[in-house]
């Protein structure tokens, strides 16, 4: 349970104003292995997650759009190709670390014409209202202190008309898939954080902050308050992960 100036890191409970700081931690120690162990976390499935969430964008040329707690840029990249050069995609992130490790992943790849980088609160974008046609969040909101806030954020930002698409691990469906996972979560996830990104303990902090996040339909309800239109989501992987969409009409 968590008052006004309290919130959850984790399974711990902490000032509001220190989580920011604390889950930077977490990020500044995992930066750099942050891809290798996407891939070995979920088996190669969050490309497939990733891919579903960019289908279901609607993005098309020209279009501007915000990827937000964007790290490494898998979503940039491939809405990058999407806009084309007459558009724009800004690649966000609270995050110094993640963002320079997104940076230097896309001028590798070439990817320098149509995509800029923000260092920026979810909280308090620093962007225009009714900017962007499309916002994507792929794996952030739940490192975030105030969802509310941060969805009523994006929600200004975006255009009228616009979508904001949601990416998040969830609750299972089945209780013997929760059970399972559950094992996975805080046994293996902190062995393979010590191995590969020599962090146990961010990867303890991320299985628990899944478990702390708000359930498929308390998210689509909390959508549903700061003004989002035909709030829905689609369960992937047994509801393992789930994509919320929403949009500002």
């Amino acid at each position: 349970m968590t008052d006004d100036n309290t919130t959850h890191f984790g399974y711990q409970t902490v000032d509001s104003e220190k989580k920011a700081g604390m889950v930077a931690g977490v990020f500044d120690s995992v930066a750099a292995k942050y891809d290798v162990m996407n891939d070995v976390m979920s088996f190669g499935v969050h490309r497939i997650w990733k891919q579903l969430t960019i289908d279901q964008s609607g993005v098309r040329p020209g279009q501007h759009v915000l990827d937000l707690a964007g790290g490494t840029g898998d979503l940039a990249i491939k809405l990058s190709k999407r806009v084309g050069p007459s558009g724009s995609v800004v690649l966000s992130d609270i995050n110094a670390s993640m963002l320079s490790v997104g940076r230097d992943r896309l001028t590798d790849k070439g990817i320098v014409g149509n995509v800029t980088y923000s260092q920026a609160n979810a909280e308090s974008l620093p962007f225009a209202d009714n900017s962007f046609h499309c916002v994507t969040m792929a794996f952030g909101l739940r490192n975030v202190t105030d969802k509310d806030k941060a969805l009523a954020s994006i929600f200004r930002v975006l255009k009228p008309g616009g979508r904001l698409l949601v990416l998040e691990f969830s609750k299972p469906l089945l209780p013997i898939i929760s059970k399972a996972y559950d094992a996975y979560s805080f046994s293996a996830l902190p062995a393979m954080g010590k191995l590969i990104a020599g962090d146990a303990e961010s990867y303890r902090y991320l299985a628990e902050s899944i478990r702390m996040h708000p359930d498929q339909e308390t998210l689509k309800s909390m959508m549903e308050a700061v003004g989002f239109e035909n709030a829905s989501y689609q369960n992937f992987t047994g509801g393992i992960v789930a994509l919320h969409k929403g949009f500002k009409l």
